[in-house]
């Protein structure tokens, strides 16, 4: 069936809405009418070309409406209302133990633009594009989606806005809940208050950490990391971050949760531990970076990577959906808006910062 999509590896700054070819789809896939797609920072480090093959489309914070079955599909009927997340093999022991994000063949099937039998969903005039981008590329109106891509979710929610719920917010959420464990009585420091610092400042709101630091060059999102439960607020440019930091608890923060590629920031993260600290990062250093290591050992300290929060989509997406129905994760506060047509505009948007998480609406769910 012919699509839109919006296509990746023409050279402009921004994907191109074309019509492409979409096959039917296969066993255990599902084809989703997209109503909307969250750009995600990965999309905008995608485009020029970086870990995936050209041309591609890229999306990967889509929600949907399930409009056709593949073969063996079960759990799912046409109709029904999802979020699609990351792809994963099912039969890993990582996927067995529930934190799919660590599958074994996470990078193939995440960034490889295709099945792992080595085809793809989508063709153009010039011959096939590559797909299944995160198992979903859902920069389009309809996307092939293997099933453990999607997550059912309840009618009734707002389905325009829960995309983001699928990388964005469940890796800012997921990294305080379920990675890092953070607790009532807690303190944490975020470095970075875009969409996923934001929601590790909700997170930690809601599982009632003590002291809430927030550390950005932007005042604004760090008046809104206030709103959103921060008790205290540094800029990052100011002199001696870690004295601060140190000067709010006496003692250095049991948790710090860096979203930056900074080196420096890298750095900090480290310093501001307490004994026995964990440093959560969700980003790799773009430069130079040497952990302290005797100081990690005189302090007990750990480094920790976290990808997609270390969450199970399947059961931690219904969950912060439910957060936000109670008012405890509003994260729709954090959303703009866009049509479809106009994802060159979110693109700017988000490259300048005045966008902290477009999201591009395709159609209304019927």
């Amino acid at each position: 069936m012919k699509i839109t999509a919006a296509l990746s590896g023409h050279g402009g700054p921004a994907p191109e809405l074309v019509e492409l070819e979409q096959e039917e789809p296969r066993a255990g896939e599902m084809r989703i009418r997209l109503v909307a797609t969250g750009i995600c920072h990965t999309d905008l480090h995608e485009h020029p070309g970086r870990h995936s093959p050209q041309p591609i489309v890229l999306g990967h914070e889509g929600a949907g409406v399930v409009d056709k079955l593949g073969e063996g599909v079960s759990g799912f009927d046409v109709g029904d209302h999802v979020i699609l997340s990351g792809n994963s093999c099912g039969r890993c022991p990582s996927c067995l133990a529930g934190r799919p994000t660590y599958c074994d063949l996470a990078m193939p099937l995440c960034f490889g633009g295709k099945r792992l039998d080595g085809s793809t969903a989508l063709a153009g005039d010039s011959g096939p594009v590559h797909s299944h981008f995160f198992g979903q590329s859902s920069f389009a109106s309809h996307s092939i989606a293997p099933v453990r891509t999607a997550v059912k979710m309840d009618k009734s929610l707002p389905l325009e806005m829960l995309g983001p719920l699928g990388c964005g917010v469940v890796t800012g959420a997921g990294g305080i809940i379920e990675a890092l464990k953070v607790g009532f009585g807690d303190t944490v420091a975020i470095f970075g208050t875009g969409g996923v610092g934001l929601s590790a400042v909700m997170a930690a709101k809601l599982v009632g950490a003590k002291r809430i630091v927030a550390v950005d060059l932007s005042a604004e999102r760090l008046e809104l990391a206030r709103e959103f439960g921060a008790t205290d607020c540094i800029m990052g440019d100011e002199d001696d971050i870690a004295a601060k930091i140190r000067g709010l608890t006496g003692r250095g923060v049991q948790f710090t949760f860096n979203t930056t590629n900074v080196p420096a920031v890298h750095a900090l993260a480290l310093e501001v531990l307490a004994m026995n600290g964990t440093a959560g990062f969700v980003a790799a250093p773009h430069g130079p970076f040497s952990p302290p290591m005797f100081p990690m050992l005189a302090g007990g300290k750990q480094l920790r990577g976290i990808l997609g929060g270390d969450a199970n989509p399947q059961t931690f997406l219904p969950l912060l959906a439910e957060y936000w129905r109670q008012g405890r994760l509003p994260f729709d506060r954090m959303l703009t808006f866009y049509p479809f047509a106009e994802i060159d505009r979110a693109f700017a948007d988000a490259h300048a910062g005045t966008a902290i998480k477009p999201v591009l609406l395709m159609e209304k769910p019927q």
